[in-house]
């Protein structure tokens, strides 16, 4: 190594270190751990107009779905699909009950997202979502997108249960 080279290293700034991923960045391929189980997250769907991701995670063969929203602080919900079938978006109702627990919407809005990876729905669009919940806790989300429903229960996360594990 030159000497000019070396006195040019003493006044050179350091390289900045690199940011560490968010949940909110993760993409296809990275892997998370929620609630003590480990997941490969293989696909994105992502509502930029509310800051919201919606993460298909894989644990061999179970397929669980991490809602991320930013708003004061990051907000998680971890869903699994269930069965059952709507008609109408125009339908929705405000209540439902489903398996002896009764639901309230709490929260109604649309939005363009796009998709990465594998996800309930391939293409991105205009979603319609619907968020409920229930008085013991549990949550039912209901999406819908190019003619097609989703419904999905769960539960809510509490930020330290959620980590990044490795992403690219």
């Amino acid at each position: 190594m030159s000497i000019w080279k070396r006195i040019g290293n003493l006044f050179s700034k350091p390289e900045p270190p690199a940011v560490p991923k968010s949940m909110l960045s993760l993409a296809p391929g990275d892997i998370c751990e929620v609630s003590l189980v480990t997941y490969e997250v293989t696909g994105r769907t992502h509502n930029r107009g509310r800051n919201a991701v919606v993460l298909t995670l894989r644990d061999g063969s179970e397929i669980a779905y991490l809602h991320i929203e930013e708003r004061e602080q990051l907000q998680y919900g971890l869903y699994k699909p269930i069965d059952g079938r709507l008609d109408n978006p125009a339908e929705v109702p405000t209540t439902l009950e489903l398996d002896g627990h009764e639901y309230f919407l709490e929260e109604e809005y649309e939005g363009h997202v796009a998709v990465a990876g594998q996800t309930p729905f391939m293409n991105g669009g205009e979603q319609h979502v619907w968020q409920y919940q229930s008085d013991d806790f549990r949550l039912l989300r209901i999406e819908w997108q190019n003619g097609r429903f989703m419904l999905y229960e769960g539960e809510k996360v509490i930020p330290g249960d959620v980590r990044v594990i490795r992403a690219s």
